[in-house]
């Protein structure tokens, strides 16, 4: 695993990692050998016998349950072994990344509190200070696979991000403009990408999950989750509003959302189909706008949203990451105004060949056209 990786387009039979029952037996099936593979979070209580009888010289085995007489075993031909640590909300090798319904699981006769999200959260919670190394290197340890399961399930997608504040809520017409905008964008052929959490991220992500879909469930949609405005004052009830339009229409589209238990009162949102969630806020900030190859949207937000204006920004200014990528700011007023990034964005912008980059528009239905027109 590595943080951030750039080699989207490598060939996975040459990291020769392993992340299911399937791919452990596909390949002692063709190799006889799991030398130099990383086998992840793979139960293999079950294939005693294959590990006794494997070469596992130089293997990595994160995670993985096994039969002690297997885990000796594998550690007698030089095999690194990293067990699974009891008693975690979460996994920390984990080699996926996360489904609405597996951190929301149980939601439908519980409350929110005891749903494995809440869990990490108040795990975290009780770690993030304790000075304990442990700790410490158990998020570490999960953010970094989060990130390389983000690197392959992005690996040949045009990535789009929208950034909003949280605070947009069910029901106003500016959540649906945002709906209508992540479902044009998905429509387009782009993979949505959003910060994960409730508001302008979710009404995006809602947007992208009604797709594939006739227009007329996006608005359907909206009515039955306008009855749970807000995350406040129950997450219980606004996440059981958006299980109820999934359950509704369950064939929806997909989208990434990449939220952080570092904000965890802000719950994750439930339409976005993979979810890359955090215990550390920067790498998550910094990997959400750094794989929004195909650009980003800005929608109307506060200090959030303004410090990612300005993050996305500086990689476009100085080159870093290659050609510099479209940022469209929507609201005039908003951003010339209310909090005026937008002249500062400009200024940066003379002279460097991000200036053919940027664009203000005035509303949300104009994001996607002015999107295409900074791509082309």
């Amino acid at each position: 695993m590595a943080t951030h990786r750039q080699d989207h387009g490598r060939d996975r039979d040459q990291a020769r990692e392993i992340h299911s029952l399937d791919e452990f037996d596909a390949a002692l099936g063709s190799r006889g050998s799991l030398s130099s593979y990383r086998i992840q979070s793979v139960d293999l209580t079950d294939r005693t016998f294959a590990l006794l009888a494997a070469s596992t010289t130089d293997a990595v085995f994160l995670g993985c349950a096994m039969q002690p007489e297997a885990a000796a075993k594998v550690r007698a031909d030089g095999a690194l072994v990293f067990p699974p640590v009891p008693d975690l909300p979460f996994d920390p090798y984990r080699a996926r990344l996360y489904s609405p319904e597996e951190l929301f699981e149980g939601i439908a006769g519980l409350p929110y509190a005891s749903t494995p999200d809440a869990r990490s959260y108040a795990w975290f919670q009780r770690t993030r200070g304790d000075g304990d190394i442990f700790s410490s290197m158990l998020r570490s340890l999960h953010d970094d696979a989060i990130s390389d399961a983000l690197d392959e399930h992005l690996a040949d997608a045009r990535v789009v991000g929208v950034m909003g504040g949280h605070r947009m809520g069910r029901g106003t017409e500016a959540y649906a403009g945002a709906a209508r905008l992540g479902r044009a964008l998905a429509r387009g052929g782009l993979t949505v990408a959003t910060g994960g959490g409730p508001g302008a991220m979710e009404a995006a992500n809602l947007g992208a999950y009604t797709a594939p879909l006739s227009d007329g469930v996006l608005d359907e949609a909206l009515e039955l989750l306008a009855k749970a405005p807000s995350f406040t004052p129950s997450v219980t009830d606004w996440a059981r509003a958006a299980f109820e339009v999934r359950a509704r229409w369950p064939r929806g589209g997909d989208s990434v959302g990449i939220p952080t238990w570092f904000y965890g009162h802000e719950p994750p949102n439930a339409f976005a189909s993979f979810i890359g969630k955090y215990f550390a806020n920067a790498t998550r900030e910094d990997g959400l706008l750094a794989r929004s190859n195909a650009g980003i949207v800005f929608l109307p937000g506060a200090a959030g949203t303004v410090q990612e204006v300005f993050d996305n920004a500086t990689p476009n200014y100085y080159g870093s990451r290659g050609e510099p990528t479209p940022m469209v700011l929507v609201d005039r007023t908003h951003w010339t105004e209310r909090l005026p990034a937008w002249p500062l964005l400009r200024t940066l912008a003379e002279g460097r060949p991000m200036a053919a980059r940027i664009a203000l528009v005035d509303s949300i239905d104009e994001a996607p056209e002015a999107l295409a027109r900074l791509a082309a």
